[in-house]
Parts: C-alpha cells; structure tokens; sequence
C-alpha cells in the first residue's frame, strides 16, 4: 500500500470549483464529491447569495482556497482576517483551509500572486507566518505550489524551497498539478522529479485547472481553458507516485456550462479509478 492509500483526507472524490454563476445551478452529490470556494468571495455575504451557499454546505463536504493571506508579504499579517476564516469554517463545518504560497499585498493589495525569493531566509520568514496562522485557527493548513515567471535572489530550486517551508512549518501541501506542469516548462526542470521530491504525507488534496500557450516555453495559469492531456497525464503520474488523492477542478473565467465542466471532474473520477484498479492489482500479486 502507498502511504497515501492509508491516509485521512479532509475531503475524498472529484471536486469541483464553486462559483456565484453557477447559481441556480442543478449539481448533485451524485456529480461531485466536494467543492471548494474563496472565503474572502463569501464570508458575510447574506441575501439570496448568502441562502444559497448555506444550501450547499449543509449538501457538500466543503474546502476553502484563499485568496489573500500573502503570506510572503513584508506587512504584518491581517491577524483579523485569519479570525474571520475561522469563524467562517466553523459556521459552515469546512474540511480544509489552503492558501498560495506567495505574496499579493504591501501595504495594499498588488491584485496578483508574486514568487517568494527561494532564500533561506525567506524560508524562516514565511514558516513563522504560517505557524502563526496556524496557532490562531487551532489546526494545520495546506499551501499551494503556485506558479511563477522569475525567481529573484534565487538561492535553491522550487522543490527544495518548497519542502523547506513546509517542513520548518510543520504544514501540509495542496499540490496544484498544473502549476507543476507549467512551472516545469517555464523554467526548464523535469515535473516527475519534482513530484517525486514532495513527501506523500504532506499533500492534503490537488488541483488540477487549465492554463493558456503563450508560446512553446512559455505557459501562463489562468484557470480560463479546459485542462489538456499533458496535465491529465502528470495527475495520472502523481497518482502513481503518491497514491490517489482528492483532487478539485478549478474554473475561475470563461466559465463554461455546468455539464461541460462535469465532463471535466468525471475525467479525474475515471483516472482514480482506473488508479485504484491498478493499485489492487499491483498489491494483490
């Protein structure tokens, strides 16, 4: 059995991204397994808007993804916010609470997710933070492999500053697959290695989204497009590597109808399958 296989993981299944256009929207359980949403989209939010979500987190197991923590970011932590999260998870039995591993504030909002420097001292600057975060929600959070176009004051690679954090931390990782597929043409370094380098006991769940070609070496992340066959394969290979793990769709513009995107998340329902296949056979020889 791989580690994994015997893990507890807050959510299991195929989820899915939860968005306010889909609202109205006729989505069983039968269809997805959880959904995952930005608190800072709905924390106090009433109204017609605020009825419908409670809808679904009494029908859903629930993750939330922020969006604003900026946890690399050189202003003090907004301690107020972390306390809102907490109370929000609490009011709507959430499973998981995740956030980038970057920064996008100084002394106000940048309004984009920017690389913390792969430094030994970053490393010590960010894990504090989240510990920190930790202590005021009174349990372990996830950061997420994002992607990245430079690396200032570069002084390790990605997965070696990665693991440092999450290690000096003592976090778990929601590991984005295409940020790993895009991130590794970016910048010229092999996506297997690096799955490979991420400890299996660490990853909470995964992601998986679509990106936009803006040229053969370069690969923006945009959640706007369907996820193509090259990320399919290396969720596929990550499977193989760590076991099969919860894994969410993210759609963030050019949302398309509803049964398209559940075309998608059934996609990643028959990969753990055929995963799972493949595992007991494996095992049971």
């Amino acid at each position: 059995m791989t580690k994994l296989a015997t893990r507890e993981y807050p959510v299991h299944g195929a989820g899915l991204g939860l968005r306010r256009s889909m609202m109205g929207e006729d989505l069983s359980s039968e269809a997805v397994d959880f959904l995952e949403v930005a608190p800072e989209n709905w924390i106090g939010v009433g109204g017609r808007y605020g009825r419908w979500f409670r809808q679904y987190t009494e029908r859903f197991p629930f993750v939330i993804h922020g969006l604003s923590l900026s946890i690399g970011a050189p202003a003090p932590l907004d301690l107020d916010l972390v306390r809102s999260i907490k109370a929000f998870m609490r009011e709507h039995s959430i499973r998981c609470y995740s956030e980038h591993l970057s920064y996008c504030s100084d002394h106000g909002h940048l309004y984009d997710l920017l690389p913390i420097p792969f430094t030994a001292e970053a490393v010590q600057y960010v894990a504090e933070r989240i510990r920190v975060v930790q202590d005021v929600l009174e349990q372990r959070i996830a950061m997420e492999n994002v992607s990245y176009y430079a690396a200032p004051g570069q002084e390790m690679t990605e997965l070696e500053f990665l693991n440092a954090v999450l290690r000096e931390a003592d976090c778990d990782l929601l590991l984005d697959v295409n940020n790993t597929y895009v991130n590794a043409i970016n910048h010229r370094y092999d996506p297997l290695e690096f799955l490979r380098g991420i400890s299996s006991e660490r990853i909470r769940y995964i992601h998986v989204a679509g990106h936009y070609d803006e040229a053969d070496d370069l690969k923006v992340d945009t959640h706007g497009a369907p996820v193509i066959d090259p990320v399919w394969q290396l969720l596929e290979q990550a499977y193989q590597i760590h076991g099969t793990a919860p894994t969410l769709l993210e759609r963030d513009f050019n949302i398309p109808p509803l049964p398209q995107l559940l075309k998608e998340v059934e996609r990643i329902r028959a990969i753990q399958a055929a995963q799972s296949v493949e595992a007991s056979y494996v095992h049971g020889r």
